[in-house]
């Protein structure tokens, strides 16, 4: 029997779903590898595919099942479509050698002729790792790389911190001017900010190459191409290298769930059919996304796709990937308006079983190419055995996405007014996590910061933003937001996974949603940007929000939070709104009472332990009324040995104790002996004789003894 039945014996009766996810896997691996081989042999269709510099001049190869004849037109021949045709070598696949060194020079523009079909058209080759646009024209080309020249990395002996701290970052509108930002800007200027507010890992959105910059890079054209609209491929590489001298772990978005239905630009009918990485009709056309949905069943798609995350973690030195979109995956109508509420749903006709053994497999490659590596699914179906080991029945990521708690966080707000927050319902979605598997926690990403949704500061705050922030002016409206916005972000921290994530600027309340330009804003970047000198100028009170997470994360990394999986409920008690938990020698104690404060929550402990305020959401540096003193709680142990603490919470007030290391026994020196001058020996004094005493009668009441006072 697999683990995962014994973390989950409600799945009991799927238990030959089950062995049917497990044989499918094997019987894939065995139809992929011949004997002795690994998915890491198999898993190079890049080093043998596009174009790469030989002995004597430049070998390009394609893979176009379909066509009947494919041509190189570029720089190199004046832009003629047929004098340079391909041959095909079998299976599918073509090549052509062009003699001399100097046949293609990196910069040089090239795209392929495909005639299938019985028309001909122009495409970007598969394989391209760089591809431009025109800007008079709007049209892409692929542009030459020499893959002899190797970038000067530093970073081989990098190994990221064990916990997860993500800041989960967009390179373009990582800078406050109103354009599209660089690599090297954002390793030069943004990854300093990200050391210092003490996140450990950067998860990067739209690397892949995609044509329209208002996607958000979530409909990639060019899989093998990191993306132009940043810079070039040896700037992206600086910002890893970077990154892992300051110690950062880089994760990339990866968008293997769908591709962008251009023709031009993508993959799509490139040799002439859908049907070459996309399922024919209906079924290869995403309803929601207006993309299309690769055929996870296909060798060829699975060579490609699987090849495509080697080169990632091999070429740009990525430390693993954030699986976009899986939920789409894993079933035929792509999870669209189910709600699993039953495991049934898990388990039918709707599971996309072929992309199950896909994602096993990467999970199973990405290891193998870096067994270091971290991966991440965005999940929202609760799909068992999502972050459990292969070998357990899993699938094999490291961590899900806890997606049920964004949207808790909103219905809270928007439909709760304060007084009636239940807080052990709250308590619950923290919990609410599968055994044995990890789960990231967050309380908004870049979901939230988009036009059509809200950021919780804004959903808190709301027109207050635009005229309050001056730390010189108090209402309660926005007193209500920051104290709010504190708490919930330590709650969700302290009680909602095994790691955490934070969208760019979300630490400090940025005020803008996201609004990429586009027609219906006159293709303006004024929504699409980091405004970080609110955070920096001293007169606003975003400074206050920043500096709460930034000493937030610092203290739960010191404490290596993480490494108890869950926290343990010491005390709630929704008539008041006061809720406290242990995690890690941390007591995390809130009241979220907009109204009443309390000077007598007694709390028991785990252990006999004094406890010191650590953090306090009401401290004035991070806007508060300071009305809780960073004292030293002693234990208290009852006349039966239970240990407990009494606290003081004000309203809208979150504590955080530190367990005070235990002193160690002193020893007593033993008595130094000192040298005594020779004198005459003194006569001993005769000791006074004790008075006998009575014979006790065995029939006498006893005396009844005191009670030992009990210890404070």
């Amino acid at each position: 029997m697999y683990r995962i039945l014994e973390l989950n014996p409600q799945l009991t009766p799927f238990s030959g779903d089950i062995d049917l996810r497990m044989f499918l896997y094997r019987a894939t691996k065995a139809r992929l590898l011949s004997d002795g081989q690994t998915l890491n042999d198999f898993a190079n269709a890049h080093d043998y595919f596009g174009f790469h510099h030989v002995e004597g001049g430049w070998v390009y190869r394609e893979w176009a099942p379909s066509a009947y004849q494919l041509y190189l037109e570029g720089d190199f021949n004046g832009w003629n479509q047929t004098s340079h045709p391909l041959n095909p070598i079998g299976n599918g696949n073509w090549e052509i050698f062009l003699e001399g060194d100097n046949a293609l020079w990196p910069g040089c523009k090239v795209k392929t002729v495909v005639d299938a079909n019985m028309t001909r058209t122009e495409h970007i080759p598969l394989y391209a790792r760089r591809v431009v646009q025109d800007p008079k024209t709007i049209t892409f080309t692929a542009e030459i790389t020499d893959d002899r020249a190797k970038y000067p990395w530093t970073d081989e002996h990098f190994q990221g911190e064990k916990s997860l701290y993500i800041y989960e970052a967009h390179v373009g509108m990582a800078q406050e001017e109103g354009k599209v930002g660089t690599y090297r800007e954002f390793a030069d200027y943004t990854l300093p900010r990200i050391k210092k507010a003490g996140y450990n890992t950067v998860q990067l959105m739209a690397i892949m190459e995609h044509p329209y910059y208002g996607s958000f890079g979530y409909q990639v054209s060019n899989f093998f191409a990191a993306s132009s609209w940043f810079g070039k491929p040896d700037d992206l590489k600086y910002l890893v290298n970077k990154a892992h001298e300051m110690g950062i772990r880089v994760l990339l978005d990866v968008v293997h769930s769908h591709a962008v239905k251009n023709t031009a630009e993508g993959i799509n009918m490139f040799d002439g059919t859908t049907w070459q990485f996309f399922h024919d009709g209906p079924k290869g056309d995403h309803p929601a996304w207006g993309t299309k949905c690769f055929d996870y069943g296909k060798t060829g798609v699975i060579h490609f796709l699987l090849s495509n995350l080697k080169f990632w973690m091999t070429e740009y030195h990525f430390d693993g990937f954030r699986f976009d979109g899986v939920t789409s995956m894993l079933y035929h109508d792509h999870g669209l308006g189910t709600d699993f509420n039953t495991n049934d749903k898990y388990f039918s006709m709707n599971t996309h079983t072929e992309a199950i053994t896909y994602l096993q497999l990467a999970n199973e490659l990405i290891r193998q190419v870096n067994p270091n590596a971290i991966t991440i699914a965005e999940d929202m179906s609760g799909m068992p055995g999502m972050a459990l080991p292969i070998a357990d029945g899993g699938i094999g990521f490291d961590y899900r996405l806890g997606m049920g708690l964004p949207d808790m966080w909103v219905r809270t707000v928007k439909e709760r007014k304060d007084e009636f927050w239940d807080i052990f319902k709250m308590w619950c979605e923290m919990c609410m996590r599968r055994p044995g598997e990890n789960t990231v926690a967050y309380v908004e990403s870049h979901d939230q910061a988009l036009v059509g949704d809200k950021t919780m500061i804004f959903r808190l705050a709301d027109a207050a933003m635009y005229t309050d922030m001056d730390k010189s002016i108090h209402n309660n409206t926005i007193d209500r937001a920051i104290a709010l916005h504190k708490m919930i972000r330590l709650y969700t921290l302290a009680g909602g996974g095994e790691a955490y994530l934070n969208f760019m600027g979300n630490e400090f309340g940025h005020p803008e949603w996201i609004d990429f330009p586009r027609e219906g804003n006159g293709w303006s970047f004024h929504y699409c940007r980091r405004q970080w000198s609110l955070r920096d100028n001293g007169f606003l009170k975003y400074e206050w929000l920043g500096q709460f997470d930034e000493d937030m994360i610092h203290l739960t990394k010191e404490a290596d939070l993480f490494s108890q999986r869950m926290g343990d409920l010491r005390l709630t008690d929704p008539d008041k709104q006061v809720i406290v938990f242990y995690r890690k020698g941390l007591m995390f104690a809130f009241n979220f009472s907009p109204v009443h404060s309390y000077t007598d929550i007694k709390v028991s402990l785990p252990a006999v332990a004094d406890y010191q305020v650590a953090l306090c959401t009401d401290d004035g540096k991070y806007g508060g009324f300071d009305q809780v003193q960073h004292i030293t709680y002693p234990a208290h142990v009852d006349e039966k040995g239970n240990s407990s603490i009494t606290l003081y919470l004000p309203a809208r007030t979150a504590v955080v104790l530190k367990e005070m290391p235990k002193a160690a026994p002193v020893q007593e020196e033993a008595p130094k002996m000192e040298a005594v001058p020779e004198e005459a020996p003194q006569a001993e004094k005769p000791k006074k004789p004790r008075k006998p005493r009575a014979p006790k009668d065995p029939n006498a009441p006893k005396k009844p003894r005191a009670k030992k006072a009990a210890k404070e």
